[in-house]
């Protein structure tokens, strides 16, 4: 079973106990994460050199391949033949927070169930409810294939969650960077086949293998040389958005770039703001 970060789980325990009263509907909030921070196109959406291919929207692809395991992003769009069309609401939500698809196998890796595992009932319910309302496209995908053993599960049923109290800046910003955008995945490295959350949160060093060849995520904790210390909040927000550093200089896949530029910049404060918590960690 994989563990959330101690740090993590201490700011996600603002969350707000009482009801609160939303803006935005449940559709509009799923659009939103889908199509920002969530990024869920990122990984499902068949990438070309001009962006994501719009014909194949959220239909699935080839996400990874390299000695660990063979990966294939699903396709997550309500095709009955090749997609989730015979998923109701409450079995996406399932597979999206447990890695359980209906038939009972196991979602594996790079899926970060680990951190979804902690997505709120309201923004699980908001995502599921986009996503199942999306077209139809027809495209099969092939299962992964892991040289890798997979945990019999990624722990009990998820129970209620909560909704972060957007107001506590640095805790809703824990959650962004977590449950929801999943960057402490990407950005810490891996030790026996597992994310060093305990000593390396944010620390980078992950290596990524696809179509541009290999890449490895950035430090993303405070270190004033290797880390995001270097930085200014805008140049962070700007770097996050553009995917090019303070420079110029254009930063390598998988970063969804194309999605962050949709964050808003509420939650872009916020975000950079948790950022800013993490301890300095020198890449190991």
């Amino acid at each position: 079973m994989l563990s959330l970060p101690i740090r993590l789980i201490g700011l996600l325990a603002t969350m707000t106990l009482g009801p609160v009263a939303f803006a935005e509907t449940l559709m509009e909030r799923g659009d939103y994460l889908v199509n920002s921070i969530v990024a869920c196109g990122n990984c499902h959406t068949e990438q070309t050199p001009a962006g994501p291919n719009q014909d194949k929207r959220l239909a699935g692809m080839l996400l990874e391949k390299g000695p660990a395991f063979t990966a294939y992003a699903s396709n997550i769009t309500p095709d009955v033949k090749t997609g989730i069309g015979h998923y109701d609401k409450a079995q996406l939500i399932r597979a999206i927070r447990e890695g359980v698809r209906p038939d009972g196998s196991l979602i594996g890796p790079p899926m970060p169930i680990a951190l979804y595992r902690g997505l709120s009932d309201r923004d699980a319910d908001a995502i599921a409810t986009y996503i199942l309302a999306q077209p139809a496209v027809e495209n099969r995908v092939p299962r992964s294939e892991y040289n890798i053993a997979l945990p019999p599960s990624y722990g009990p049923a998820v129970g209620d969650v909560k909704d972060v109290d957007r107001a506590d800046q640095v805790a809703y910003g824990a959650y962004l960077a977590g449950p929801a955008g999943h960057c402490t995945a990407c950005h810490t490295p891996m030790v026996e086949g597992r994310l060093d959350f305990a000593n390396q949160l944010g620390a980078g060093g992950f290596v990524f293998h696809g179509s541009w060849g290999t890449s490895v995520s950035a430090n993303l904790t405070s270190h004033p040389q290797m880390g995001l210390g270097r930085y200014s909040d805008a140049e962070l927000d700007a770097m996050i958005r553009t995917g090019k550093h303070a420079s110029g200089r254009p930063m390598l896949a998988p970063m969804g770039y194309f999605y962050y530029r949709k964050i808003s910049a509420d939650d872009m404060q916020a975000l950079i703001a948790y950022l800013r918590t993490l301890p300095a960690k020198p890449v190991l």
